[in-house]
């Protein structure tokens, strides 16, 4: 197994060998997670492929404060977010801070998954990022260049909406 550094080196010294093993670690993580924003399998790719020519161009900028993976994951979400044309961020200002009761029920994985690619954009961008991989809103509010406030608002509508189209089916 190739160390993370050892890629890194690689990769600089423009190895196709390390870059394809680089490519390989990480492409369906972040494949998954360019789906999962766009909602689209092509938009995806596309942003898989811009992603990892940006990783490729500007890797000599990684400057190792975070780990590679999650060095390339950011840059995935900012080409997930800017392959949509217009990602409507509402401004809901009715969030009460009120915390969602999943219940105790089943959900199927695969009906969860189209309930949350049904999604409006910017619900489901912060619905991902936030309960999927685990960003705080502070973060959120960094990448996607939003407040906090609108990061927790958009969070809280898309679990109601994911709740309730959940609860009908």
């Amino acid at each position: 197994m190739t160390s993370e550094s050892e890629l890194i080196s690689g990769c600089l010294l423009h190895d196709r060998v390390a870059q394809r093993l680089l490519y390989d670690r990480y492409k369906k993580a972040m494949y998954t997670l360019a789906y999962r924003i766009t909602g689209d399998f092509d938009n995806a790719n596309d942003v898989l492929q811009d992603a990892f020519l940006e990783v490729f161009r500007h890797l000599d900028q990684f400057r190792g404060e975070s780990t590679l993976g999650a060095w390339i994951k950011q840059i995935v979400v900012r080409k997930s977010t800017k392959k949509k044309k217009v990602v409507m961020w509402q401004n809901l200002d009715d969030y009460t801070g009120e915390v969602i009761d999943w219940g105790d029920d089943g959900i199927n994985a695969a009906h969860l998954e189209t309930a949350v690619l049904s999604l409006a954009d910017g619900f489901r961008t912060i619905f991902v990022l936030a309960e999927v991989e685990g960003y705080t809103h502070r973060e959120i509010a960094v990448m996607l260049n939003i407040s906090e406030g609108t990061s927790k608002s958009q969070l809280f509508h898309a679990k109601r909406k994911l709740r309730s189209m959940l609860s009908s089916h």
